[in-house]
C-alpha cells in the first residue's frame, strides 16, 4: 500500500506491451528514410513521392488525432489502442504482400498511419491508468523509448535487410513480425488495475470537449504547444531527410543510416535519463529548458559537420536532448492541463507537431531545387530552436510538483 492506494506489478507488463506496439508503429513510419535513393529507383518515382511514405503518417494524424483521443478518453485505452494496433497489423501485412506496387504500399502506409494516433496519443493515458504520479514521467519515457527503438531499428536494419533480401522480402518481414506482435498485445492487454494508482478522486477527468476548452485557457499549455510546433516539426523533418541532409557532404547511405540510428540511440538514452531525473528531483520545467538548450549544438553539428565523427556525436546529442526531453514535456502538459484527459492534452501536442512537420518537410521541397542541400532549412530550424528555448524560460513549474502532489 502507498498512502491510501495500491499499485500493481502487472503495470510493467502493460507498459512492456505498449512499448512493443510503439516499436512496431515507428518502424513502419520511418523505414524508408534511410533508403530513400534506393526506393526512388525501385519504384521509379521522384524523391518527394518517397517522402510521402513518411508524410502520410503526419497527414493522417491531422484528420484522426482528435477522434482517436476522443475514443481513448470515452471508451478507454484498451479499445482505443486496440483499434490502432489492429489497423497496424492488417495494413502491415498488406504492405508486405503488395511490396512491389508503389500505389498499394502507399495505401497500406496510410492505413497504418490511421492507427498511429490511437497509439501515440495514449502515452500519458497508460501512465495515469496504471502508475502513481511519482512514476508517470518515467512511464512516459519508457513508452517513448519504444518509439525511438522502433526508429533506430528502422534506420539500422532497413538498409541491411534491403541489401540482403531485397525490397519485397524486407517489407514482408516487417509485416509478419508486426502481425504477430499485434496479436500478443491484444491477448495480454488490460484496461486498468482493480483500483486506481492514485488517491481517491485524482483519477477523475472532465470530458473531451471541456478538456479542449480548458487547455486553451492555460498559459503554460499554450507556450508548450508553440514549443512542440517548432521542436517536433524539426524532428520530423530531420529524420525524414537524414540521407538528404548528410549526402551532399559526401556521406554514404550506410553512414546516413548510422547517423539516423544515433539520433534514435541518443533519444533512447535521454528518454531513460531525463524523465527519471525529473521524477526523482520532482522538477519538470528545468528539464524542458535543458532539453532545448542541449538540442541546439546537436542540430548545429548536424548542419555543418564535415567529419563523420563530429556528425555522429552531433546526432547523438540532438537525439538525447530534443527527443529524450519529450516524455517530460508530455507529462508536464498533462499536469498543467489537469483535469483535461491525458489523451486529449497529448493529442493536441502531437497534432501541432504534425502540422509543423508537414510544413517543414514540404516547404523546402517547394522552395529549393530537387536534390539541393537542406542547409538553408537547417539554419532556419536552428533559429526556431533558439526561439523555443526563449519561450521555455517563461514556463512555470507544474502545480502538481509545486504542491507536492506526488
Amino acid at each position: 500500500m502507498e498512502k491510501d492506494f495500491k499499485v500493481y506489478g502487472y503495470r510493467w507488463v502493460i507498459l512492456l506491451l505498449f512499448v512493443m506496439v510503439n516499436i512496431l508503429m515507428q518502424i513502419h513510419w520511418i523505414n524508408f528514410a534511410s533508403i530513400a535513393s534506393q526506393a526512388t529507383k525501385f519504384y521509379s518515382v521522384p524523391a518527394p513521392m518517397i517522402d510521402l511514405f513518411t508524410l502520410s503518417f503526419m497527414i493522417v494524424y491531422l484528420i484522426v488525432s482528435f477522434p482517436a483521443s476522443y475514443i481513448i478518453d470515452k471508451w478507454g485505452m484498451r479499445i482505443g489502442i486496440g483499434i490502432g494496433a489492429a489497423l497496424m497489423g492488417i495494413f502491415a501485412l498488406m504492405k508486405g504482400f503488395f511490396a512491389a506496387d508503389y500505389t498499394m504500399v502507399l495505401i497500406a502506409q496510410f492505413g497504418i498511419g490511421i492507427g498511429q494516433p490511437f497509439i501515440n496519443n495514449a502515452i500519458t493515458k497508460v501512465g495515469v491508468r496504471w502508475f502513481p504520479l511519482r512514476e508517470r514521467a518515467i512511464a512516459a519515457g519508457l513508452s517513448m523509448l519504444g518509439q525511438f527503438v522502433g526508429m533506430l531499428l528502422a534506420m539500422a536494419l532497413t538498409p541491411f535487410l534491403l541489401q540482403s533480401y531485397g525490397m519485397v522480402n524486407m517489407l514482408m518481414i516487417y509485416g509478419v513480425v508486426t502481425f504477430v506482435g499485434v496479436g500478443i498485445y491484444l491477448i495480454f492487454n488490460r484496461e486498468c488495475p482493480p483500483t486506481p494508482p492514485c488517491p481517491p478522486g485524482h483519477d477523475e477527468r472532465i470530458s473531451f470537449f471541456a478538456g479542449l476548452k480548458h487547455m486553451f485557457k492555460q498559459r503554460d499549455m499554450i507556450i508548450l504547444m508553440i514549443g512542440f510546433f517548432f521542436g517536433l516539426g524539426i524532428f520530423n523533418a530531420v529524420v525524414t531527410w537524414i540521407e538528404q541532409i548528410v549526402g551532399p557532404r559526401g556521406f554514404s547511405i550506410t553512414e546516413a543510416g548510422i547517423a539516423g540510428s544515433l539520433i534514435m540511440l541518443g533519444g533512447i538514452t535521454g528518454a531513460l535519463i531525463l524523465p527519471s531525473l525529473s521524477d526523482k528531483l520532482r522538477k519538470r520545467r528545468i528539464f524542458i529548458v535543458i532539453a532545448m538548450l542541449g538540442a541546439i549544438p546537436g542540430l548545429t553539428g548536424m548542419t555543418f559537420a564535415g567529419s563523420y565523427w563530429l556528425l555522429c556525436i552531433s546526432c547523438f546529442v540532438f537525439g538525447f536532448f530534443l527527443i529524450g526531453g519529450g516524455p517530460v514535456n508530455f507529462q508536464y502538459g498533462a499536469e498543467v492541463s489537469y483535469p483535461a484527459p491525458e489523451a486529449t492534452s497529448q493529442g493536441v501536442l502531437m497534432f501541432v507537431g504534425m502540422v509543423s512537420g508537414i510544413l517543414f518537410i514540404i516547404g523546402p521541397d517547394i522552395i529549393l531545387e530537387e536534390g539541393a542541400a537542406k542547409t538553408p532549412a537547417m539554419i532556419l530550424f536552428l533559429a526556431l530552436l533558439v526561439v523555443t528555448l526563449i519561450l521555455t524560460l517563461i514556463l512555470r513549474e507544474s502545480k502538481h510538483i509545486r504542491t507536492g502532489d506526488i
